[in-house]
Parts: C-alpha cells; sequence; structure tokens
C-alpha cells in the first residue's frame, strides 16, 4: 500500500487516440485527464453518461483538450458493448491506446442482460468483447496498446469452468478475484496472439485505491476509511496504468503484469497457459466469437 510507482514519461500524444473505460469516476478519470493532458483525443466509455459530461467538461476546463468526448458503454450488456464499438469504429480511423479499466467489486449475487455472473460478465467478458470488437482498429493503428486492469486480488482467484457463472456457489470476494484473474489470464493469452501484430498488451495492479470500487462493500467501505492514510489516491492508482500506456521501450514485455510501474509476480494460477488458452476458449464460445 505504501509503495507507489510514478510514470515519468513526457511523452506527449497529440494525434493519438485512447478509449477508457468507466472513465467517469476514480481510475479510470485520472487515466482519461493524464492522456488529454498530453494532446490524445479522449473517448470516455461510460456507463452513466451524464456523469461522464460533467466530467468530460472537467477534463476540458483543466488540460485545455476539448477532444474529449464521452460515449455510452454498460459492460453488462453485450448489446451495448456491440453498438459502443459499431459507432466508435464508424467514427474513428485509429485506435492507439484501449485502457480496459471500468469493473464491479464484491456485488450482490446478480447476472448481466445476457446471463453471466456480474464479476466475471463486466470485468472479463465485458472487456474480452469490446478488445476483440476494436482489435482489428488496434492493428491497423500499431503502434498500440491495450492495459487490462486487474488486482493483486487474483491471488486468491481460480477459474472454475464449471461454476463460471457462480451459479453452484458463490462468494462475492472470490468472485472479484476470479474476474481478476481471468484479466491477466486474459492479457497473457492476447500478447501471445499478437506476437508481431504491432500491438502489445500489459496488465496492471493500481494499488489499494481509494475509488468508488468498494460501495456494494459496507465493511471494504469502512476499511478503506480506518486505513485511509495508506490508501492511494485516483491520481496514484492511475500511474502503473499510464506507464503501460505510454512509456517507450515495453514492447518486449507484452503480456506482463505491472505494479507501481515495474513488473510484478503473479501467481501460478496466472501463469498458466493451458488454463489460459481454454479460459479464451470458453470466453469465445459465451460471446459467440469465432474461435480463431
Amino acid at each position: 500500500m505504501l509503495s507507489s510507482g510514478v510514470c515519468t514519461s513526457t511523452v506527449q500524444l497529440s494525434g493519438k487516440v485512447a478509449v477508457v473505460t468507466g472513465a467517469n469516476t476514480g481510475i479510470g478519470k485520472e487515466t482519461a485527464k493524464e492522456l488529454a493532458q498530453r494532446g490524445a483525443r479522449v473517448y470516455l466509455a461510460c456507463r452513466d453518461i451524464q456523469k461522464g459530461e460533467l466530467v468530460a467538461k472537467e477534463i476540458q476546463t483543466l488540460t485545455g483538450n476539448q477532444q474529449v468526448l464521452v460515449r455510452e458503454l454498460d459492460l453488462a450488456n453485450t448489446k451495448s458493448i456491440r453498438a459502443f464499438a459499431n459507432n466508435f469504429l464508424a467514427e474513428e480511423k485509429h485506435l492507439h491506446i484501449l485502457i480496459n479499466n471500468a469493473g464491479v467489486m464484491m456485488c450482490p449475487y446478480s447476472k448481466t442482460a445476457d446471463g453471466f455472473e456480474m464479476h466475471m460478465g463486466v470485468n472479463h467478458l465485458g472487456h474480452f468483447l469490446l478488445t476483440h470488437l476494436l482489435l482489428e482498429r488496434l492493428k491497423d493503428s500499431a503502434p498500440s496498446r491495450i492495459v487490462n486492469v486487474s488486482s493483486i486480488a487474483h491471488h486468491l482467484g481460480r477459474i472454475h469452468f464449471h461454476n463460471l457463472q457462480g451459479e453452484k456457489f458463490y462468494n462475492a470476494g472470490l468472485a472479484y478475484c476470479h474476474s481478476k484473474l481471468a484479466n491477466i489470464l486474459f492479457t497473457q493469452e492476447l500478447a501471445r496472439r499478437l506476437k508481431g501484430s504491432g500491438v502489445t498488451t500489459y496488465s496492471v495492479h493500481p494499488g489499494t485505491v481509494n475509488s468508488d470500487l468498494v460501495r456494494h462493500s459496507i465493511f471494504m467501505k469502512w476499511m478503506w476509511w480506518l486505513f485511509s492514510f495508506f490508501i492511494k489516491t485516483p491520481k496514484q492508482g492511475a500511474q502503473t496504468s499510464l506507464y503501460c500506456a505510454i512509456t517507450e521501450g515495453l514492447e518486449s514485455l507484452s503480456g506482463h503484469h505491472f505494479s507501481d510501474c515495474s513488473v510484478a509476480w503473479i501467481s501460478a494460477q496466472a501463469r498458466n497457459a493451458t488454463i489460459a488458452r481454454r479460459l479464451w476458449d470458453v470466453s469465445c464460445d459465451l460471446l459467440g466469437i469465432p474461435m480463431n
């Protein structure tokens, strides 16, 4: 909690296009703000459009960059994801940075519009589909990068293929951990498939951050308040996402996991290539994506 890496890159992003999911609050907001400060055209992909518009105006005022746009994206609904991607592809010829930042944590058991358990549906499957739909544009815009926000909580995660939707047994805390493990496995398999394409991808642990992510847990809210001195601000939490999105020379580290702007240790489960490939295939099947 006490360590806090800082993105020291001086790279400017004029002419670059970035998409940040969940950019209307917390880490996503701070990430989008910094990308805009560096001159990028930034899309805030949010479920709450009204809140997103307020954040966009705030970022425009602070940075002087008017190219901060808000588009609706509900990661709990594949129709919304496909609509966002279709509209974006019609609007933009390039995409250089995709930051899959949005997420849910410790939700009471519930399902997405498509019947997926909420953590796995939003945190993993929603971003899996979004990335798939935008991948050709990322390839066409290479060099480009994909950053998947995971968590140190992945160490407690397991991929239970027989209970992926939590229907046989469910624990809100562990469901979050499972989805964060899925983020890392997705990143590694994606990196393997993208070798030589000019698109690189990284997973990150932002740190223990004071954000809206704990809104579903009174206990976690209390813990965050009790240990507030040790918890990162959203700006501090955004540093590793920014580091992986813009720092030069990271191409050879595609597929790696980062924390505090450095390569970080991951669990044995997260290093299992067989599980990563199986999760890829199962995800494709659930989302109706061709397995290629």
